[in-house]
């Protein structure tokens, strides 16, 4: 499975990584100009939904030939990647599910958004990246099944979110009575 993934994105990741760094500093120098409540941790949700879903957009738009294909019936293309290669299937389920993932960590805590309205606004952005590579004929798949995992990744990252919030919000509410 490493190879596959390190062959096929290993330079992506590898800008990634790098680019944390400088994304840090972004993210501090936003927080100490801003006022108001929670400076540092809307400044580190808004730098951590570009950050961390960037790559993946990246990776979703970078050409692979001419042409287009559609999968719209749902389910079915999952069912054949898990018949197929486990690194493959681990690249392609895995990887769509972290598409907005970061998204569905730091929107919730940027603007106290609700699992659901992550989810509807995610599911909308995989929609627009699925249409974008239909219209570009980049050689890519234009599935539905990518909208779905893309905005259950999102969805499950906001859930987490949600839950922990709720257990350190019980956790407080202990320690003070």
């Amino acid at each position: 499975m490493r190879r596959v993934i390190g062959a096929a994105w290993g330079g992506v990741v590898a800008v990634a990584f790098l680019a944390l760094i400088p994304a840090a500093g972004v993210a501090i120098a936003l927080a100490r100009r801003r006022g108001g409540p929670h400076p540092w941790r809307y400044s580190f949700a808004e730098v951590g939904m570009v950050v961390g879903t960037a790559p993946w957009l990246w990776m979703i738009l970078t050409p692979r030939g001419s042409g287009r294909s559609v999968e719209a019936v749902p389910i079915v293309g999952l069912i054949y990647q898990l018949s197929g290669s486990p690194a493959v299937a681990v690249e392609q389920i895995g990887g769509n599910l972290l598409v907005f993932a970061a998204f569905g960590v730091c929107a919730p805590l940027r603007w106290s958004l609700r699992v659901r309205t992550v989810a509807a606004l995610a599911c909308t952005a995989s929609v627009v990246v699925e249409l974008a590579q239909y219209a570009l004929s980049i050689g890519r798949v234009t599935s539905v099944d990518d909208v779905l995992l893309n905005t259950a990744g999102a969805t499950l990252a906001a859930s987490g979110v949600r839950l922990l919030s709720v257990l350190l919000k019980r956790r407080q509410a202990r320690a003070v009575a």
